[in-house]
């Protein structure tokens, strides 16, 4: 049923990615198979014509077998090149909905699992086997058709010649359990491919070469990468060689089927019951039969391969749908803030784990203000930050937005009122203009825009440094891109997420890793500063993670984060006095700078 329902989805997806296309070469496919068979008919009429002194039958027939060819030959031509166009359309739509399924859904929960991974990972892999798919679907009902249509003519002739399709049955049958031995190998080793993709991406990664160096680590790396290499090659040779050996056996016992056929017809014809023309036909079908169940086998290989794909495809598309049930969406996102936001008793444990993040959380944050969380790594600071931003719900309790459930807030319109910026950023490499103006869609073609966004982030003057200024490329993906240093990126990045300017929830999650001290601190002034321009446009929120507790004292409010749980808050003075962790750690923090 899998395999039915992976052909389906390839006819589904071929005609979506291009309805003219596969209806054409839908028909010029049918009509070179069919065409196949009815060659060796024409034959047999020239035979029997020229044995009987027939020259005008013989005339006629050898027209129509020329026709035939004629039709065959122009048909390979134009389904050649329908089937690159419909190939190239199809292996595109496919890439396509992989990036929408792994990017489209609000929330984070399917990059959490394992099995989710495997299977985007043999995705990765099957980039043959599914650019042909459609092409390959087309040929296995064109085959079927052809074999339907040779098998008639045979059983016309001679009606024992119908055994030979029980001969046809073992070499089916073995390449079926073959391929699910393969396939069954295939997800048991995804892990590993995965693994040993990780460790390549590492061996050419620009940003690794320091470390791989500096510790020695390129023997490590080449080892652990042959080692799984080898490990999954002797695993999936052994599969394949258990193939061949079933296969092998199989098709001896159809070339022994095949050889009697044709041994029958002979001593039919011998025996006066068939004409020449007749062997000629038998003996020309049998060959097609023979090529056609070879062809089948090959074929259905790649097709199943093909085929369990497109069923990965569907088994994704189903998880990010149960995953991701129609959103409630029924109150609209506040044009401005005026109560603020509230965690009220929310606990929340990552997907696949039972081990809770975040503890009964009741915080308050009013609009107008600007929050620090401190804590120690791993205390729950980001895991606040990817609930505020949607990306998961919490498993208990609610986040109110001026007193309505977050739930029932359209996540799109939510996060287009959000300005980010993140430790774990992206390095866009596209134009400079675009790879900061992408944090505001809208004002991407608008330079003013862009830079007014590097000032607040200052950054301008890294920008003007460049030698096309906006319109330099960025990134070793042009010929003539500019490198950046991983603090340059940084800033690229903060820019980005001081593109919109009237956010109702500014967040810097530690975004300033690769800055030092002092250009932290200018940058957390300027968000400050934009922050309080902010706040008294839309009532907006600003929330900063900051280890650096010279830059956590410019906060309104300051809130410790300690096992998942609200240990502290108030303001730097308050908390001072408290005596308390953040007195402990400002204390720590300030000798190290004395």
């Amino acid at each position: 049923m899998e395999f039915a329902r992976g052909i389906a989805a390839i006819f589904v997806s071929g005609w979506r990615a291009s309805p003219g296309r596969m209806a054409v070469y839908s028909a010029v496919i049918l009509v070179n198979y069919v065409s196949l068979p009815l060659s060796p008919l024409a034959l047999k009429y020239v035979t029997d014509a020229v044995v009987a002194g027939d020259v005008r039958g013989a005339t006629y027939a050898a027209a129509a077998l020329s026709l035939v060819a004629l039709i065959a030959h122009t048909g390979k031509q134009i389904g050649h090149v329908v089937r690159v166009e419909l190939s190239d359309l199809h292996a595109i739509r496919v890439a396509e909905e992989l990036a929408i399924l792994s990017q489209s859904p609000r929330g984070l929960e399917h990059h959490e699992r394992p099995d989710y991974a495997d299977r985007l990972e043999l995705m990765r892999n099957e980039g043959n086997p599914l650019y042909v798919a459609v092409q390959l679907a087309l040929e296995a009902v064109a085959h079927t058709i052809q074999f339907a249509i040779t098998v008639a003519l045979l059983v016309l002739l001679q009606p024992l010649l119908l055994l030979l399709l029980l001969f046809a049955l073992p070499p089916l049958l073995a390449e079926r359990w073959a391929a699910r031995r393969e396939e069954a190998v295939r997800l048991a080793c995804a892990d590993r491919f995965r693994r040993a993709q990780h460790l390549l991406d590492l061996a050419v990664r620009q940003d690794a070469a320091k470390e791989i160096r500096v510790f020695g680590l390129q023997d490590e790396l080449a080892r652990r990468l042959d080692e799984l290499r080898r490990e999954v090659r002797r695993r999936a040779f052994r599969v394949e060689l258990q193939g061949v050996a079933a296969l092998s056996a199989a098709q001896l016992v159809f070339a022994l089927g095949f050889v009697a056929a044709i041994v029958l017809v002979v001593r039919g014809a011998i025996a006066g019951r068939q004409s020449v023309g007749d062997v000629v036909l038998v003996v020309t079908l049998a060959t097609q039969v023979n090529n056609l169940v070879f062809r089948t086998v090959g074929l259905a290989q790649w097709l199943r391969r093909a085929a369990a794909a497109m069923t990965r495809l569907a088994w994704m598309r189903n998880l990010v749908r149960e995953l991701y049930p129609t959103e409630r969406a029924d109150a609209p996102v506040p044009a401005i803030l005026r109560q603020g936001i509230r965690f009220e008793g929310v606990g929340f444990r990552y997907p696949g784990t039972d081990t809770g993040v975040l503890h009964d959380v009741d915080l308050d944050l009013p609009a107008g203000t600007t929050v620090a969380l401190v804590g120690e790594n791993g205390a729950g600071k980001t895991t606040l930050v990817k609930l505020l931003c949607g990306f998961y719900t919490p498993t208990w309790g609610r986040i109110t937005v001026d007193g309505v459930d977050l739930d029932r807030l359209p996540i799109e319109d939510w996060r287009k009122r959000i300005a980010a910026g993140f430790q774990d950023f992206v390095r866009l490499e596209l134009l400079a203009r675009e790879s900061v103006g992408v944090g505001d869609l809208a004002a991407i073609e608008e330079p003013e825009a862009v830079l007014d966004a590097l000032e607040r982030a200052d950054a301008r003057d890294l920008v003007e440094r460049l030698a096309s200024g906006l319109e330099t490329h960025l990134g070793k993906s042009y010929t003539d891109g500019a490198e950046l240093s991983g603090g340059q990126w940084q800033k690229i990045a903060l820019s980005r997420a001081m593109m919109r300017t009237a956010p109702l929830l500014l967040i810097l999650d530690e975004p300033t890793s690769a800055l030092d001290a002092h250009a932290e601190h200018v940058l957390f002034e300027r968000y400050a500063e934009s922050a309080r321009a902010v706040a008294r446009a839309t009532g907006g929120i600003a929330i900063f993670v900051s280890h650096r507790f010279s830059t956590v004292r410019m906060a309104d409010w300051i809130v410790v984060v300690d096992g998942g749980r609200i240990a502290e808050q108030g303001t730097h003075d308050e908390l001072v006095a408290l005596g308390g962790t953040y007195a402990e750690l400002f204390a720590l923090q300030a000798a190290a700078y004395s």
